[in-house]
C-alpha cells in the first residue's frame, strides 16, 4: 500500500501527503473527512472503506505564511511555470535556463527576487547586462512564493485528482 493521500486544511489548502493507513486513522477518528476516493475499497472483518485520495481536516491548522523555501533551479522553474520570463516561450524544462536579473558578475545574488526562468536565446541575448540595458522586459516581477503548498506543486501535478488543488 505505497499510495499516498493528499491532506487539505479545513480551508481546502493543500498541506501534505500521508500514507493511506494514516489517512484512514484520521477518518476513523473523525479528525478528517473524505473528499475524493479511488474506485477500489479496503476490506477488513465487518468493514469496507473507500481508499482515500484526498482528505480534508475538520479543524483548521494554522500554518506559517513566511516559510523559507529553498531557491533552486527546480523551484524557480515551478514558480515561473516553465515559461521564459522575457519572451513567454515554453520550450520545455531541458531547454530553459535560470537567469540572474542583476548578473552575478555585478554582485547579483541567487535569491527569489533576482532569479527568473529564461529560454536559452533570451538568456544569451541578455548576457551580462540588466534587462533594462538589454532592452528586455520581465513578464512578472520575481518574488518568493508565499504559501506552503508551493512546496507540493510538483507532486500535485502528478495525479489528475490532486491537480485541481494546486491553485497558485
Amino acid at each position: 500500500m505505497g499510495q499516498r493521500v493528499l491532506v487539505l486544511n479545513a480551508s481546502y489548502e493543500p498541506l501534505q501527503f500521508i500514507s493511506v493507513r494514516r489517512a484512514i486513522v484520521l477518518l476513523l477518528q473523525d479528525k478528517a473527512e473524505l473528499v475524493e476516493a479511488a474506485e477500489q475499497r479496503l476490506r477488513a472483518r465487518g468493514i469496507s472503506l473507500e481508499v482515500p485520495l484526498v482528505i480534508r481536516l475538520v479543524r483548521y491548522i494554522r500554518i506559517p505564511r513566511r516559510m523559507r523555501l529553498p531557491c533552486s533551479r527546480r523551484s524557480i522553474l515551478m514558480r515561473d511555470r516553465e515559461t521564459c520570463q522575457y519572451c513567454g516561450a515554453q520550450p520545455g524544462r531541458a531547454h530553459l535556463t535560470v537567469d540572474h536579473v542583476v548578473p552575478r558578475s555585478r554582485g547579483g545574488e541567487t535569491t527569489w527576487e533576482n532569479v527568473v526562468t529564461a529560454c536559452r536565446d533570451c538568456n544569451h541575448r541578455k548576457g551580462g547586462r540588466t534587462p533594462e540595458e538589454a532592452g528586455m522586459t520581465l513578464l512578472t516581477i520575481p518574488r518568493q512564493p508565499q504559501y506552503v503548498a508551493f512546496a507540493l506543486l510538483g507532486e500535485l501535478e502528478r495525479h489528475d485528482v490532486w491537480r485541481k488543488y494546486a491553485y497558485v
